[in-house]
């Protein structure tokens, strides 16, 4: 993002002090535009997300570390695959991101293939009010009502814990971001868990949600 704002506005370093963790890409953008005082009709802004695009397929397919090669989380892929085994599970994505940005990430650890559906940074650029969206879009593809009470949003920032509860949701929090465990509890994650590596426990917090309701 930093070098597609840099490419667009020529301003370097536009997002220092900007923070991102659990926002919308769109709200990301329009504080950034903010700060540098660009209009909020500037057509550049609409040009950004492209270049931005851009950028990221690039930085995907640039050469890493090897600790930073495969870049999805512990236990993400095993839970996943149990999930979607299940025919009492609906799997949906609710994240900030841009779609188009959502896609290029996930497909490139070939993880995209397990959301059918989802709302995204373009829907709506209030975080809280996604989740109303993603569960429209459940219904959409599930051919099935679907009710926040029984939804869980499973994410790594009080942002994503407040979106949970602002509609009715549950939540699950881990602290593979940059929030800690007890940062993730003081917001009201109903579980918190360090990784999803063990997947006991995770489907077991799930499952007494479920008993819960």
């Amino acid at each position: 993002m930093t070098r597609a704002f840099e490419e667009v506005f020529a301003i370097p370093d536009a997002f220092r002090g900007i923070p991102m963790p659990g926002r919308t890409d769109s709200w990301i953008l329009s504080d950034a535009a903010a700060v540098h005082r660009i209009p909020r009709d500037s057509p550049d802004l609409a040009h950004f997300r492209d270049v931005y695009l851009r950028h990221l397929a690039h930085e995907l397919h640039a050469p890493h570390p090897p600790h930073l090669r495969n870049g999805v989380m512990p236990g993400v892929r095993p839970l996943l695959d149990a999930l979607s085994a299940r025919d009492d599970v609906f799997l949906a994505l609710l994240t900030g991101n841009y779609e188009a940005a959502a896609r290029i990430k996930l497909e490139h650890f070939d993880l995209w293939r397990y959301f059918a559906c989802g709302a995204f940074g373009d829907d709506a650029p209030d975080r809280n009010r996604l989740l109303p969206r993603a569960l429209a879009a459940v219904r959409a593809c599930a051919g099935h009502d679907i009710a926040a009470a029984d939804a869980v949003v499973v994410g790594d920032t009080p942002l994503d814990v407040a979106c949970a509860a602002a509609g009715g949701a549950r939540s699950i929090a881990v602290a593979t971001g940059s929030h800690r465990v007890d940062e993730l509890r003081a917001a009201g994650a109903d579980y918190v868990f360090e990784d999803l590596s063990d997947l006991d426990a995770v489907l077991a917090a799930l499952a007494c949600q479920a008993d819960a309701r």
